[in-house]
């Protein structure tokens, strides 16, 4: 079956065009992606702006075409937390699909948590035994833990890497704004640490995300030419060693480092803050790199409730 994911995150739009089937790994067949920055175009009103409505009004017309020419029998469609803490969240999907055909659905905090660790425990199987799962997406941070399919915690906070750069980096901090969003990050995520660790320490730790990724490629991972089959880790040591260089770069500079791309450049340093309190908050020295996130979860249910319907 050729399935199309429109995944409307903050940062990007994509559409993953997808060859699966039941009991087999999705094999994606195409890749159509647009930086939309919906974080960024939510007002001081919390509303989504109208260059926001347009841009993704535009982009979903445009993916729609392509899963037409690409043959997708089936398509899912959602958006996560720009769209889903918009004040006027209702009237963007009645325009957009008013205007395109398509329906999106706005998946909850911590549904994006649980599809998340679904893809994570399917790429690493059972072997991983209790499993703690980090996503730093543009608008929220997702964490999730547990030793089965389904997690036994998952929660979603608002750390987003865009969120951050769009509250926080308006201009650049000085010394005394660093620390007073280093401790707002750190409290945020200590709040509720202890749904993670009561059971005890997890065997395994992954991050997703291309926030995780990126850090992981500056500090010494293999770069994604490589294939997903690469084993790659984020080590806490390594992060910290680069704080300051990343700290000290300006934006227009930051997109020299490896792994990091032009559009995302701005948020890595506040992603880099979430990164290294996550794995200092849980005592994490490293985390491993999953290349499955919530699209493939996403899939990974779509045909677990097939199978089951057979």
């Amino acid at each position: 079956m050729r399935l199309g994911v429109l995944d409307i995150g903050s940062n990007t739009g994509h559409l993953l065009v997808v060859d699966a089937h039941g009991g087999a790994a999705p094999l994606p067949a195409f890749s159509y992606k647009e930086p939309l920055r919906l974080a960024e175009h939510l007002d001081d009103g919390g509303s989504l702006s109208r260059a926001g409505i347009e841009a993704l009004t535009d982009f979903t017309a445009a993916a729609m075409e392509v899963a037409e020419e690409k043959g997708c029998e089936e398509m899912l469609a959602f958006a996560t937390s720009a769209v889903r803490e918009a004040d006027n969240t209702d009237e963007v999907l009645d325009e957009v699909a008013a205007k395109t055909g398509t329906r999106i659905e706005v998946l909850s905090g911590e549904d994006e948590a649980r599809l998340t660790f679904l893809a994570v425990r399917r790429w690493f199987g059972w072997s991983a035994g209790r499993l703690a799962v980090f996503d730093i997406g543009g608008g929220s941070l997702e964490i999730a833990g547990g030793a089965d399919e389904a997690p036994d915690v998952a929660w979603s906070i608002p750390l987003g890497a865009a969120r951050l750069a769009r509250e926080w980096f308006r201009e650049a901090p000085d010394e005394v704004t660093m620390r007073e969003l280093r401790r707002t990050i750190r409290a945020e995520i200590a709040r509720d640490a202890g749904n993670l660790l009561r059971p005890g320490p997890p065997h395994r730790a992954a991050a997703t995300s291309k926030t995780f990724r990126s850090l992981a490629r500056i500090c010494g991972a293999a770069p994604s030419s490589e294939g997903h089959l690469v084993p790659r880790v984020l080590r806490l040591d390594d992060l910290q060693a680069w704080l300051p260089t990343l700290m000290a770069t300006p934006p227009e500079k930051m997109a020299d480092l490896p792994g990091v791309s032009p559009s995302r450049a701005h948020q890595m340093v506040p992603g880099a803050l979430v990164a290294e309190a996550v794995m200092d908050i849980f005592n994490l020295p490293e985390l491993e790199i999953c290349p499955w996130a919530l699209r493939e979860g996403v899939i990974l249910e779509r045909f677990d409730q097939l199978s089951v319907l057979d």
